[in-house]
């Protein structure tokens, strides 16, 4: 995939992922302030000491700015304002609110820096490592793992006059330097494995970008159940090609050479897309795969894979596809009519019978083939219909395996033919549509 076409996806994941960062910090910060609401509503004020009121006071306003922060950054990131590299901006709000509070409750409580991870700000670690990861930008993630560490690291061994860790009795064992050093070290190697699963999540995400790409590349050439198969790599099967029975149905429209000399060619590009359009909305709705277009003329195939699934068989669908196609086009042609238009109309011949699938080429140019008497039998079908006065044509052979009765569906059997290119007489039914 071009590095064009892959970054503006990148761009849109990481404005979603920040979007779901500020939600968290919203939902984050209301739990908080509730449980910090419940906590001090049974206290009584009057008795704390003025250090405890600053602390609680410090509490609240930090509480409502990082709710602002996370509001301002939805908002932004839901109006379109948000960029991508505005995220770093983001993760350093993160982190500044963290270490600030920390180091307030130090300041105002007088304690050592030693105490710093015990304090409740420092809880937040945890959290504000796993934000990065959501964003899956290993920059980010590392940048936000440094300036903790760093951050964290410079509170609790930064010289001042406060009280000494020693001083604080039986807890000077977990507040010593080496017991910070080791809750250092750990919050580093968390931070540094959180480096490694945005990396991965962000490559695996690539990938899937990749696939989605190529997928839809060879959508573009091959139909679209067989680019599927490709892009889950399975060209060396298809490239083998099987024989599987399957049903083929060809249409055209009448008369369009004639009509197309003396007409702007603008016209004639948008009559055959709306010719398209409705081959594929019917094609769609039976489960058929278009093979190709061949001017103002369309080739179709319905396998039998839906069978498992309890949906009709190959010729059943094709046939069930070329009523809805007529009824489609008959639709099409009466507002033509009404606006003025000449009137559209279509010739359709389906059968059924063993045929040979596969891809040709290799992954530079690659064509899906189907090869067989069912196909050239469809194709002939198709011309034949230019002699009858019915719309659609289907062998005898198309019906039974459907298992149509022609007598109950409107089909009426049609004198016996032998095609061009054939020996064999074979029996015929037509339908008006």
């Amino acid at each position: 995939m071009q590095q064009t076409t892959i970054a503006p996806l990148l761009n849109n994941a990481s404005i979603a992922a920040e979007r779901l960062v500020s939600v968290l910090r919203i939902a984050v910060t209301l739990g908080l302030f509730t449980v910090f609401a419940v906590t001090v509503a049974g206290l009584d004020f009057s008795t704390l000491a003025p250090f405890l009121h600053r602390q609680l006071l410090f509490a609240v306003l930090t509480m409502f700015a990082y709710l602002m922060l996370g509001v301002v950054t939805f908002a932004a990131t839901t109006l379109g304002w948000f960029r991508p590299w505005m995220s770093w901006f983001s993760v350093t709000a993160d982190c500044g609110f963290l270490l600030f509070n920390v180091w307030f409750s130090l300041e105002n409580s007088s304690y050592p820096g030693g105490v710093a991870l015990l304090l409740p700000p420092a809880w937040l670690v945890p959290l504000v490592l796993a934000y990065g990861v959501m964003r899956m930008d290993p920059r980010l993630q590392l940048y936000t793992t440094v300036l903790l560490s760093a951050g964290l690291g410079a509170l609790i061994f930064w010289p001042d006059d406060r009280l000494d860790v020693g001083q604080l009795g039986i807890l000077h064992s977990v507040l010593d330097t080496p017991a910070n050093v080791m809750k250092l070290t750990m919050i580093l190697l968390a931070g540094l494995v959180m480096v490694l699963a945005a990396a991965r999540m962000r490559r695996l995400f690539y990938r899937e970008l990749e696939a989605a790409d190529a997928r839809a590349n060879l959508t573009r050439y091959l139909p679209a159940q067989v680019a599927d198969q490709l892009a889950d790599g399975g060209l060396l099967a298809l490239q083998q090609g099987q024989r599987q029975p399957m049903a083929v149905m060809f249409v055209d429209i009448r008369g369009f050479t004639q009509w197309s000399e003396t007409r702007d060619p603008q016209e004639v590009g948008d009559f055959i897309t709306a010719f398209r359009n409705e081959v594929e909305d019917s094609a769609a709705r039976h489960d058929g795969m278009i093979d190709k277009y061949m001017g103002d003329a369309a080739m179709l195939l319905f396998d039998d894979a839906p069978v498992a699934m309890g949906q009709p068989n190959g010729a059943a669908r094709a046939l069930a596809c070329a009523a809805t196609l007529c009824e489609a086009i008959h639709r099409w042609s009466d507002r033509r009519v009404a606006a003025g238009e000449p009137v559209v109309e279509i010739g359709i011949g389906v059968h059924a019978g063993e045929v040979f699938s596969g891809v040709v080429g290799n992954a530079a140019r690659l064509e899906y083939s189907v090869f067989g008497d069912a196909v050239n039998t469809a194709s002939r079908l198709e011309q034949h219909s230019k002699t009858v006065p019915q719309i659609i044509i289907a062998s005898a052979a198309t019906l039974a395996v459907a298992g149509i009765e022609p007598a109950r569906q409107r089909w009426v059997a049609l004198p016996p033919v032998t095609l061009r290119g054939r020996s064999k007489v074979i029996e015929i039914y037509g339908r008006e549509g």
